[in-house]
């Protein structure tokens, strides 16, 4: 399944997993954001993994 869509939904504790997991699509400031004009086709992967080990469920992908 191609990945059309990544978001941050209220709620994120900045724990930084997301941006170990796929640096090329999240960055941390003060919490976590996905990164403007990624292809997310390149890193589905890693956008997934980051999905899985998120502690509070906060990436949603679609």
């Amino acid at each position: 399944m191609a990945i059309n869509k990544v978001e941050i939904i209220e709620g994120c504790i900045s724990c930084g997993v997301c941006e170990a997991a796929a640096p090329e699509v999240f960055e941390m400031t003060d919490i976590a954001h996905v990164k403007a004009g990624v292809d997310f086709s390149k890193y589905e992967a890693q956008i997934q993994q980051a999905a899985a080990d998120c502690p509070v469920a906060v990436i949603k992908v679609s």
